[in-house]
């Protein structure tokens, strides 16, 4: 099989196409031909060893994969050669094939691509995650989600009308202003890219002030970070949260005297760890966003694809930020 592989730290150009043999699935597992592979930021950090994680080499970056079940390992009931399937890996999924243990897959609604499919589970798992277990929206409030234009902020956008709150979103561009609004954003603010000096941080304070109105934003998603971190913060409402997601734009340093003034709190929000801890909650969670997909109240928006050989384009894609939505890597 062909397997896009990291044999040493560095950037997506140092990835490399290889032939792998076919895995074979021990007990409990299946064997997935993959069909498509979403492609999420740490995808980035991972190959360049800035993640969490740091797999033994060489691997396959992508974490996130929907294919077709070819072959099944001893002790596997529930399912059958020809299922289509979701299943998040980790890492491993820029091959042709992979391993997935049963218990971990999902099912793919017949109805539904293989590329949407790729593009479920770890932006709307995290962000339904982020804004009931540690946001603790409620309908009616107010909620502001930065680079609200790529996968996990469109997701966090639809969950939130989905919830019945009042959505602000913040995005660097007009188009990515357009994508928040088509995604049922009430309002879309367009932010200058930073860094910013005192004066420019305390413009887009304001900026994100007036958005979000005088009684500021009950929930403020961040999966920017950086400059953007303490102006949005200093947006917020009196016993607001604000959801700590991610950090393309580097880890901010926030002034700790600005959540006394607001009494407020900073939540932290790790998805994957949530889910391996508590897995009947993830379960539910789970469950709510495929009755919200086939509600219609969800849908993954796929921009661009690439094709396995030039996988590494859509890792320095999204490592641009240049993403609109999810992108996704097909096998053909």
């Amino acid at each position: 099989m062909r397997a896009l592989l990291s044999r040493a730290p560095g950037g997506p150009d140092t990835l490399e196409m290889s032939e792998l043999p076919d895995p074979v699935p021990a007990k409990g597992q299946l064997l997935v031909r993959v069909k498509a592979c979403a492609i999420n930021y740490p995808d980035v950090l991972i190959i360049e060893d800035r993640y969490q994680f740091k797999p033994a080499r060489p691997f396959a970056p992508g974490g996130e994969v929907a294919g077709v079940v070819e072959a099944l390992g001893e002790g596997v009931k529930a399912w059958s050669v020809g299922d289509r399937l979701i299943a998040m890996i980790g890492h491993g999924g820029l091959c042709e094939k992979v391993l997935v243990d049963s218990e971990m897959a999902l099912p793919l609604p017949p109805e539904r691509s293989f590329e949407e499919g790729s593009a479920l589970i770890l932006t709307y798992a995290t962000s339904i995650h982020a804004l009931i277990d540690r946001g603790r929206l409620k309908e009616g409030q107010t909620l502001l989600v930065l680079g609200a234009a790529g996968g996990v902020g469109l997701a966090a956008v639809e969950l939130g009308k989905a919830f019945g709150a009042r959505v602000i979103a913040a995005v660097s561009s007009d188009e990515k202003a357009v994508a928040a609004r088509a995604a049922g954003a009430d309002e879309a603010i367009v932010y200058p890219r930073g860094p910013f000096d005192k004066d420019q941080s305390k413009a887009l304070a304001q900026m994100f002030k007036d958005a979000v109105g005088p009684n500021g934003a009950d929930v403020i998603y961040d999966p920017v970070g950086g400059g953007y971190a303490e102006p949005a913060l200093r947006s917020i409402a009196w016993e607001g949260r604000y959801l700590v997601v991610g950090f393309p734009a580097g880890i901010p340093k926030l002034p700790l005297n600005l959540t006394l003034l607001k009494s407020c709190d900073v939540c932290g929000v790790f998805w994957g760890a949530f889910a391996a801890r508590d897995r009947a909650a993830n379960a539910a969670h789970i469950n709510a966003l495929f009755r919200f997909w086939e509600e219609g109240k969800i849908a993954p928006k796929v921009s661009r694809t690439w094709p396995l050989e030039h996988g590494g384009e859509a890792i320095a894609y999204m490592a641009a930020r240049k993403a609109v939505g999810k992108l996704v890597v097909t096998m053909g």
